[in-house]
Protein backbone atom coordinates (compact mmCIF):
# COMPACT_ATOMS: atom_id res chain seq x y z
CA UNK A 1 0.00 0.00 0.00
CA UNK A 2 1.31 3.64 -1.00
CA UNK A 3 0.98 5.75 2.11
CA UNK A 4 -0.88 9.43 1.02
CA UNK A 5 0.75 11.29 3.94
CA UNK A 6 3.99 10.97 6.35
CA UNK A 7 5.02 11.39 9.52
CA UNK A 8 6.91 14.04 11.42
CA UNK A 9 9.66 13.62 13.52
CA UNK A 10 7.43 12.68 16.71
CA UNK A 11 5.46 9.93 14.48
CA UNK A 12 2.51 12.08 14.56
CA UNK A 13 0.89 12.60 10.68
CA UNK A 14 2.05 15.18 9.06
CA UNK A 15 -1.02 17.49 7.32
CA UNK A 16 -1.84 16.73 3.92
CA UNK A 17 -0.26 18.99 1.27
CA UNK A 18 -2.26 20.19 -1.97
CA UNK A 19 -0.60 17.12 -4.29
CA UNK A 20 -1.86 14.45 -1.64
CA UNK A 21 -5.05 15.85 -1.70
CA UNK A 22 -5.35 15.85 -5.47
CA UNK A 23 -3.88 12.18 -5.30
CA UNK A 24 -6.95 11.51 -3.28
CA UNK A 25 -9.13 13.30 -4.66
CA UNK A 26 -8.53 11.60 -8.24
CA UNK A 27 -10.48 8.52 -6.88
CA UNK A 28 -13.46 10.37 -6.51
CA UNK A 29 -15.76 9.67 -9.52
CA UNK A 30 -17.32 13.37 -10.11
CA UNK A 31 -18.98 14.91 -12.84
CA UNK A 32 -18.19 17.55 -15.10
CA UNK A 33 -20.23 20.92 -14.58
CA UNK A 34 -19.76 24.49 -16.24
CA UNK A 35 -21.51 27.46 -14.16
CA UNK A 36 -22.30 30.30 -16.00
CA UNK A 37 -23.51 33.53 -15.34
CA UNK A 38 -23.07 37.33 -16.65
CA UNK A 39 -24.84 38.96 -19.59
CA UNK A 40 -25.48 37.85 -23.70
CA UNK A 41 -23.18 40.60 -24.24
CA UNK A 42 -20.19 39.54 -21.39
CA UNK A 43 -20.83 35.94 -20.28
CA UNK A 44 -18.89 34.55 -17.91
CA UNK A 45 -17.79 30.78 -16.79
CA UNK A 46 -16.09 27.66 -15.54
CA UNK A 47 -15.59 24.23 -15.22
CA UNK A 48 -16.63 23.22 -11.71
CA UNK A 49 -16.52 19.84 -9.87
CA UNK A 50 -17.41 20.86 -6.68
CA UNK A 51 -21.32 20.46 -6.63
CA UNK A 52 -24.04 19.25 -4.88
CA UNK A 53 -27.56 19.28 -3.46
CA UNK A 54 -27.78 20.42 -0.28
CA UNK A 55 -31.04 20.42 0.67
CA UNK A 56 -34.80 18.97 -1.04
CA UNK A 57 -36.81 21.59 1.38
CA UNK A 58 -35.69 24.51 0.52
CA UNK A 59 -34.21 23.07 -2.81
CA UNK A 60 -30.92 24.58 -2.59
CA UNK A 61 -27.72 23.79 -4.74
CA UNK A 62 -24.08 24.07 -3.64
CA UNK A 63 -21.08 25.14 -6.01
CA UNK A 64 -17.56 26.36 -4.82
CA UNK A 65 -15.39 28.90 -7.05
CA UNK A 66 -12.12 30.51 -6.60
CA UNK A 67 -12.13 33.51 -4.47
CA UNK A 68 -10.62 35.17 -7.31
CA UNK A 69 -12.42 33.82 -10.24
CA UNK A 70 -14.02 35.99 -12.70
CA UNK A 71 -17.11 33.90 -12.74
CA UNK A 72 -17.36 33.99 -9.50
CA UNK A 73 -17.30 38.03 -10.03
CA UNK A 74 -20.04 37.84 -12.82
CA UNK A 75 -22.08 35.55 -10.10
CA UNK A 76 -22.57 38.31 -7.62
CA UNK A 77 -22.57 40.69 -9.49
CA UNK A 78 -25.55 39.52 -11.40
CA UNK A 79 -27.07 37.36 -8.45
CA UNK A 80 -27.51 34.21 -10.82
CA UNK A 81 -26.15 31.08 -12.28
CA UNK A 82 -26.59 28.02 -14.61
CA UNK A 83 -25.24 25.00 -13.71
CA UNK A 84 -24.90 22.78 -16.95
CA UNK A 85 -24.14 19.32 -16.59
CA UNK A 86 -21.66 18.48 -19.77
CA UNK A 87 -23.35 15.63 -21.44
CA UNK A 88 -20.59 13.02 -23.33
CA UNK A 89 -20.70 14.64 -26.58
CA UNK A 90 -19.50 18.24 -25.31
CA UNK A 91 -16.49 16.86 -23.01
CA UNK A 92 -14.32 18.75 -24.56
CA UNK A 93 -15.93 21.53 -23.01
CA UNK A 94 -14.55 20.64 -19.61
CA UNK A 95 -11.59 21.66 -20.95
CA UNK A 96 -12.30 24.70 -22.52
CA UNK A 97 -14.16 26.04 -19.53
CA UNK A 98 -10.89 25.83 -17.41
CA UNK A 99 -8.75 27.36 -20.04
CA UNK A 100 -7.77 30.89 -19.94
CA UNK A 101 -9.41 32.74 -22.79
CA UNK A 102 -12.59 33.46 -24.39
CA UNK A 103 -14.18 30.24 -23.13
CA UNK A 104 -17.63 31.13 -24.89
CA UNK A 105 -15.86 30.94 -28.49
CA UNK A 106 -18.13 28.31 -30.48
CA UNK A 107 -20.11 27.28 -27.65
CA UNK A 108 -24.01 27.40 -28.40
CA UNK A 109 -25.65 29.05 -25.54
CA UNK A 110 -28.79 31.14 -24.67
CA UNK A 111 -30.12 32.84 -21.83
CA UNK A 112 -32.86 31.42 -19.47
CA UNK A 113 -34.11 33.68 -16.65
CA UNK A 114 -31.16 36.02 -17.79
CA UNK A 115 -28.24 33.41 -17.51
CA UNK A 116 -26.80 32.03 -20.55
CA UNK A 117 -27.02 28.28 -20.15
CA UNK A 118 -25.07 25.76 -22.39
CA UNK A 119 -27.07 24.24 -25.57
CA UNK A 120 -27.43 20.08 -25.31
CA UNK A 121 -26.23 20.17 -21.91
CA UNK A 122 -26.98 16.47 -19.81
CA UNK A 123 -29.08 18.59 -17.42
CA UNK A 124 -29.14 22.51 -16.63
CA UNK A 125 -30.45 24.41 -13.53
CA UNK A 126 -30.29 27.98 -13.03
CA UNK A 127 -29.86 29.14 -9.70
CA UNK A 128 -30.95 32.56 -7.60
CA UNK A 129 -27.47 33.34 -5.04
CA UNK A 130 -29.02 32.61 -1.30
CA UNK A 131 -25.60 33.03 0.11
CA UNK A 132 -21.70 33.21 0.07
CA UNK A 133 -19.84 31.63 2.30
CA UNK A 134 -15.71 32.20 1.98
CA UNK A 135 -13.98 29.10 2.85
CA UNK A 136 -9.54 29.26 2.60
CA UNK A 137 -8.54 30.25 -1.23
CA UNK A 138 -12.78 29.04 -2.60
CA UNK A 139 -16.31 30.46 -2.01
CA UNK A 140 -18.65 27.97 -1.57
CA UNK A 141 -22.34 29.88 -3.08
CA UNK A 142 -26.06 28.48 -2.50
CA UNK A 143 -28.24 28.89 -4.79
CA UNK A 144 -32.00 28.04 -5.06
CA UNK A 145 -33.13 26.61 -8.28
CA UNK A 146 -35.34 28.16 -10.85
CA UNK A 147 -35.39 26.64 -13.57
CA UNK A 148 -34.29 22.83 -14.25
CA UNK A 149 -34.03 21.15 -17.35
CA UNK A 150 -33.12 17.48 -18.48
CA UNK A 151 -32.17 15.88 -21.66
CA UNK A 152 -33.26 12.21 -21.38
CA UNK A 153 -30.92 11.08 -24.16
CA UNK A 154 -27.82 12.78 -22.93
CA UNK A 155 -25.35 10.54 -21.34
CA UNK A 156 -23.14 12.69 -18.55
CA UNK A 157 -19.42 13.57 -18.31
CA UNK A 158 -17.69 11.42 -14.87
CA UNK A 159 -14.12 12.63 -14.31
CA UNK A 160 -12.15 9.77 -12.26
CA UNK A 161 -8.13 9.22 -12.46
CA UNK A 162 -8.10 12.69 -14.67
CA UNK A 163 -9.85 10.88 -17.58
CA UNK A 164 -13.02 11.03 -18.34
CA UNK A 165 -16.02 8.81 -19.09
CA UNK A 166 -19.61 8.35 -19.01
CA UNK A 167 -22.19 6.62 -16.92
CA UNK A 168 -25.61 5.66 -17.97
CA UNK A 169 -28.35 4.38 -15.98
CA UNK A 170 -26.76 0.63 -16.27
CA UNK A 171 -23.81 1.97 -15.06
CA UNK A 172 -20.05 1.60 -16.76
Amino acid sequence: MTALASADPDGRPAPVGATELRRFMRRWATGAAVVTSGTAAEPVGCTVNALTSVSLDPPLLLISLERNSRTLAGLLRHGSFGVNVLAWRHRRLAAQFAAAGDRFAGVDYRLVHDVPVLEGSASVAVCRVERTVPVADHVLVLGSPRWCHREEDAEPVVLLEGDYGTAGPGGA
